[in-house]
């Protein structure tokens, strides 16, 4: 960092302040922002000075070297740990800043997740995590941004454990903070703030020797006390914190990604909406296909409506581009998913008849009146049979014989009945 962005961090108000008031205002700034949309002026505002105070609150952090990697966090004072949370809160903060265009918006996300980063490998260089949370986030990758389970019923059940324990953490947090001023949903930077002490107020309450000795050794022992509780929910919060970071890490890796995959002259300064007639002044719309005809209306016929709107011949509206879509998709929404008919049963059936599938009312030929009085083919057999002295009839006698002796022989195999068993087997 330069010596001139220094001095424009540290200034003379800044240097004022006491390291807690700094970084208890930055906070309460990036919590009013929390609640408000990035999109807002006032957001914005809110967020850089945030980020102009957590700049500076980093930048005396190192001067004052607070955390070195060649102490253990048992060497740490605990009144020193909640600034392991200012490289969170600064990356947080620059996320949700405003970016015009994708090259400063890529800026601003690898500087966020620079500070993320940072406030991970203090953490894991402290060794404030616990074992076995840092082997449950390993697994999905989470710490490196990558996913090392092929199986997505593990990877299912570690999310599931991973969200039980952000849960657990988180609840812990809550129930630390009952003793203090009442936030219905307190966010990250609020639970951050809590931890930050505060002026003492005791009032000690000039005694004798012996009772002055005594009363110090009870404050002593509080204070103590007081000390060993605000260390414990620290950590507690360091690690719901990391769980945190490690899930915005993921998602800037996405979104790194997309933006790198973007043409660039997809992204562009936000159009002035004062400057939208001039522009459309200025535009050749000669090569458009659906202008309107200077001469005589959009087909070359004339004006369709007078200035008074009222219409001047006939006209149909007919659907267009989008919309037309829009109206093809709509209509195909509510219907059921077969096929419905597209024709009557009569209609049907006369498709049939002039393809020829049945006859209708004729047989070989001949009226249905005719057909009705025709003999059926017994009838005939026995008549042809019934005409003696020729070869005809002898042989169609032959004939009915046999059909008789094959008929007969059949009812005696099957007697009437034999057939219906009544489900008896």
């Amino acid at each position: 960092m330069s010596t001139t962005t220094v001095t424009a961090l540290t200034s003379s108000a800044d240097q004022s302040l006491s390291l807690p008031a700094l970084f208890s205002r930055a906070l309460e700034s990036a919590s009013n922002a929390y609640h408000l949309s990035s999109i807002e002026d006032e957001t914005q505002v809110l967020l850089q000075s945030s980020i102009s105070d957590l700049k500076s609150i980093s930048y005396r952090i190192k001067t004052l070297s607070l955390f070195s990697e060649n102490e253990t966090l048992e060497e740490v004072a605990t009144k020193d740990l909640v600034y392991l949370f200012v490289s969170y809160a600064l990356g947080e903060a620059l996320g949700r800043a405003r970016a015009v265009g994708v090259d400063e918006r890529m800026s601003k996300l690898l500087e966020s997740q620079t500070q993320f980063q940072v406030f991970v490998r203090l953490l894991e260089n402290y060794e404030v995590l616990p074992e076995e949370e840092r082997k449950l986030y390993r697994r999905t990758g989470a710490s490196s941004g990558g996913t090392t389970l092929s199986d997505a019923a593990q990877r299912r059940e570690t999310k599931i454990n991973q969200y039980k324990k952000e849960k657990e953490l988180r609840a812990k947090a809550l129930r630390a903070r009952r003793g203090q001023a009442d936030i219905d949903s307190p966010n990250d930077f609020d639970l951050i703030a809590s931890l930050l002490s505060k002026p003492s107020t005791k009032v000690k309450v000039g005694r004798g020797n012996h009772d002055t000795q005594d009363q110090g050794e009870d404050d002593d022992n509080e204070d103590d006390e007081d000390e060993d509780a605000a260390r414990e929910i620290t950590l507690v919060l360091l690690r719901l914190i990391w769980t945190q970071a490690l899930s915005q890490l993921g998602s800037m890796r996405q979104e790194i990604d997309l933006l790198q995959s973007t043409p660039r002259e997809d992204f562009g300064p936000p159009m002035n909406l004062n400057d939208g007639r001039d522009r459309d002044a200025t535009v050749d719309r000669t090569w458009q296909l659906d202008r309107v005809s200077v001469a005589g209306g959009p087909d070359g016929r004339g004006p369709l409506m007078d200035k008074e709107g009222r219409p001047l011949r006939p006209f149909t509206i007919l659907p267009s581009g989008a919309a037309a879509e829009r109206a093809r998709f709509q209509s195909e929404v509510f219907r059921p998913d077969h096929r419905l008919p597209t024709m009557t049963m009569d209609e049907y059936l006369e498709e049939e008849r002039k393809r020829g599938k049945f006859i209708n009312g004729t047989a070989n030929g001949f009226d249905s009146a005719a057909s009705q009085e025709a003999p059926t083919t017994s009838e005939q057999l026995t008549m042809d049979s019934e005409q003696d002295g020729t070869m005809f009839a002898e042989e169609r006698g032959e004939e009915k014989r046999l059909k008789d002796e094959k008929w007969a022989q059949f009812t005696d195999a099957n007697p009437k009945g034999s057939g219906n068993t009544m489900n008896r087997g």
